[in-house]
């Protein structure tokens, strides 16, 4: 293997996410130096296509064999960004070589594969080989802040909490088929796509997990324009659900591809026993707090710019004032993966992390085939 100072990357996957992985790797290294990486390999299922995506993504070379790829000395770090249903063999087999693994979320495509894969990556951490998912929504400095500040105990006890993420690109009921909108791939639809990323950003800003759910799926338009004709979509376009954790803390979850209108719209809010926390992704260095400070009529929320170098993540980009964008949230991602790969600890989010997020995605599944019925976390299968 390479030189725990410079490690070899291997990344699989060519499409939307690949590409903003692929960028997250060329710049790490010059934001955060001590970070040295090698772009080794880039992996998909077209030998022409991959091999054009690698030049323009920079990486040194392509494949169509992803099982030997793992096996080269000169690959340390496996990316999977591929669809879920190849996220679990990928997964193993890299972890079983040794590996060290970071996987777009969901984790996988269905609670067995997910279940599979956090076996395998606790029998290589026993081996110091690491692994983590990419929710990269952890690494958004305002949601970052915002779980220091609720962790200080800033805005007092957590008593309930809003989370929604709305798109509209399948409002139009004739956008075409997509691998998104076919169970056998993708496992679920918004669910499992949109879902996962606030089922985790509930455990990461609280601090624990869901414990019991309700839910409701709802496929809006049943058949869509595909190849051969019109196709039967086997996946959810919307959910809803209603959860709580052992502390009491109650949550409203929500999110549709049909909400016409929001093309990216991650929002939360937290209430607090003394005061509040507001976040949008379409204003994403912003962070919107309320504390019980001065006068009562004065009380109210206020922005934090959320740039300068003592916030999270800021320190390691541009001058304080100067804002962020969604893509720079996966090269903190993999900053934070090299650091725990070098300090020879376990980087967060885990597989145990989102398997659990796995069980809850199952759970709200689980409850809306039964009409809505609350369902203890683990006892949906």
């Amino acid at each position: 293997m390479n030189s725990p100072h410079r490690l070899g990357i291997a990344l699989i996957g060519t499409e939307f996410m690949g590409r903003a992985h692929s960028q997250a790797w060329r710049n790490v290294s010059a934001f955060w130096p001590q970070h040295r990486v090698d772009l080794k390999v880039l992996v998909g299922r077209q030998q022409d296509k991959t091999a054009q995506a690698a030049t323009q993504l920079g990486w040194a070379e392509s494949s169509t064999d992803w099982a030997a790829v793992i096996d080269r000395d000169d690959v340390d770090i496996v990316d999977i960004c591929t669809p879920g249903n190849l996220h679990a063999d990928i997964a193993i087999a890299a972890l079983n070589a040794g590996k060290h693994v970071l996987t777009e979320k969901p984790l996988a495509s269905s609670l067995p594969d997910a279940e599979r894969m956090t076996l395998a990556a606790a029998a290589a951490r026993a081996k110091g080989t690491r692994s983590m998912v990419g929710f990269n929504y952890r690494r958004v400095p305002a949601l970052a802040a915002a779980r220091d500040i609720i962790q200080s105990g800033r805005i007092g006890k957590v008593r309930h909490m809003r989370v929604s993420y709305l798109q509209d690109w399948l409002a139009d009921a004739a956008a075409p088929m997509s691998w998104r909108l076919r169970k056998e791939i993708a496992g679920s639809g918004v669910l499992g796509d949109l879902g996962s990323h606030l089922v985790d950003q509930v455990h990461f800003l609280l601090g624990e997990p869901i414990t019991t759910v309700s839910g409701h799926l709802r496929t809006m338009v049943p058949r869509r324009p595909g190849p051969g004709g019109m196709e039967a979509v086997t996946v959810d376009d919307a959910f809803w659900a209603t959860a709580f954790t052992d502390a009491g803390v109650a949550i409203s979850i929500e999110a549709s591809r049909m909400a016409t209108g929001r093309k990216s719209s991650l929002e939360v809010e937290i209430f607090g026993e003394t005061g509040g926390i507001k976040f949008d992704l379409q204003r994403l260095n912003e962070l919107w707090l309320l504390e019980a400070a001065g006068a009562a009529e004065d009380r109210g929320y206020r922005q934090i710019l959320v740039t300068e170098r003592e916030h999270p993540y800021a320190a390691h980009w541009w001058p304080p004032g100067h804002i962020l964008g969604w893509e720079n949230t996966f090269t903190n991602q993999a900053a934070d993966f090299l650091q725990a790969i070098g300090a020879g600890e376990d980087p967060r989010p885990s597989f145990d992390d989102a398997l659990q997020v796995e069980k809850t995605l199952a759970a709200i599944e689980a409850s809306a085939a039964a009409g809505g019925l609350q369902i203890p976390i683990g006892d949906s299968n």
